[in-house]
């Protein structure tokens, strides 16, 4: 075997530590011509891993230890997909990682700290398909912490919370501003801002009302509730917008500054700029729209219950809700005594 073709079934990471671009599990999938197929595929995204991954635009990649985690991890979802289509395919689609995180990761005998662990691998791995093979962005809320215990990851305090929503009314642009508001309420996602369409608003009754097409997970329709003030500011930047001439040719409720819908990654730059204003130190944090998202739902569940929680967050399964269960034992046995 010539260094070239050893290259292209493994990748030297350390003197004695290599990664197969292949495991044994998976070549068992494949005949010769899909297996040198295999190995191209897996040499690309490993090596994007290891000197760009973490950060793209700053050419900033993982750390060796996460390459060889995230190779490993990614080549057991892969075999998975075979499985599951009875055939060999690549990319996976963001369709595929939903399903293997509900109906297989969440069903492991290992602890959620692992789990959580696949669900960042699966991201890393989805977010260099959306990169490179133009397919949809994997838009998941993770279920499980990497860092051990149930609770949701880098939510913001109820006074964090309310220190953004006041920066981002110090704008002075009612379409940040309605764009924050709106989602401190109802908890949007990233998809969610990217596909929301002016009908959404009712302003008179304070609500979004997002069709069951344009939901995230397509199940029904969805009524969400949102403050007067959001509703105030969504009625404003309605004003706004109807004298914006790069809304003529667009539905689109929110467009950025450079008249392209918002992304995961614009919304992120957006929320830290938020957070940053408002005097919050992001240290050690990570900020996204999923910070607002799981902020809502974690009070939501303290000030009423999971049901209502399930709902205003727009959740497909309950168990994905359980995770903002996280009263405290002593108020729970309060509870206990006041029954």
């Amino acid at each position: 075997m010539t260094a070239e073709q050893n290259e292209r079934c493994a990748i030297e990471i350390e003197p004695s530590r290599t990664i197969k671009l292949a495991p044994k599990a998976n070549t068992e999938y494949l005949n010769e011509q899909q297996l040198a197929d295999y190995r191209e595929y897996r040499y690309e995204f490993i090596n994007w891993i290891r000197r760009e991954g973490k950060n793209p635009e700053a050419y900033e990649g993982y750390s060796d230890y996460t390459a060889y985690e995230t190779a490993y991890r990614t080549a057991r979802y892969d075999a998975w997909v075979w499985d599951r289509e009875d055939r060999y395919t690549t990319p996976p689609a963001p369709a595929h990682a939903t399903a293997y995180v509900e109906n297989n990761v969440a069903y492991r005998d290992v602890a959620n700290s692992t789990k959580g662990k696949v669900e960042e691998a699966l991201a890393r791995y989805h977010d260099w398909i959306h990169r490179t093979h133009h397919v949809d962005e994997w838009d998941h809320e993770q279920i499980f912490n990497s860092s051990g215990g149930d609770a949701p990851r880098d939510f913001l305090t109820r006074r964090e919370r309310r220190r953004v929503r006041e920066a981002a009314l110090e704008t002075g642009d009612w379409r940040e501003a309605s764009i924050i508001l709106a989602c401190l309420d109802a908890a949007l996602r990233p998809v969610e801002v990217r596909r929301a369409r002016p009908e959404w608003v009712d302003v008179d009754n304070e609500l979004l009302r997002i069709p069951r097409e344009e939901s995230s997970k397509n199940e029904q329709d969805w009524r969400t509730s949102i403050t007067t003030r959001s509703a105030n500011a969504l009625g404003e930047w309605l004003d706004v917008r109807a004298d914006d001439d790069r809304y003529d040719d667009t539905d689109a409720l929110w467009l950025t500054r450079v008249g392209t819908r918002y992304s995961s990654r614009s919304l992120s730059r957006l929320v830290k700029r938020m957070c940053s204003a408002a005097g919050i130190d992001s240290a050690g944090r990570s900020l996204t729209l999923y910070s607002l998202r799981h902020s809502t739902g974690t009070y939501l569940t303290a000030e009423r219950d999971l049901a209502a929680t399930k709902a205003q967050l727009r959740h497909k399964s309950s168990k994905t809700t359980l995770k903002y269960d996280q009263v405290p034992p002593d108020q729970r046995r309060d509870a206990l005594y006041r029954m």
